[in-house]
């Protein structure tokens, strides 16, 4: 899966399942803020992204995402390793 489909995947079931508006989602924008998450919408998300993307989540990995440009990349890299493994 190339990084733009992963975007693509990504931005669609944000727009799903946190009802954000597509056009507040860019690359610099704070993940947390523009989803407004609290504690139960990152265990929502984790659900979210395991059953889209297919892979397991751990909490501590979400420490260091903050925009969704970081986002972007985890889900790459975790798409990229279960594809390797």
């Amino acid at each position: 899966m190339t990084k733009a489909e992963i975007i693509s995947k990504v931005n669609e079931f944000l727009v799903t399942e946190f009802e954000v508006d597509e056009a507040l989602i860019k690359p610099e924008a704070n993940l947390r803020e523009t989803l407004d998450l609290d504690s139960l919408d990152y265990v929502d998300l984790v659900v979210v992204i395991e059953s889209n993307l297919g892979f397991k989540v751990v909490g501590e990995d979400f420490i260091n995402i903050h925009t969704f440009e970081d986002f972007y990349n985890y889900c790459e890299t975790k798409v990229n390793q279960k594809v390797v493994a």
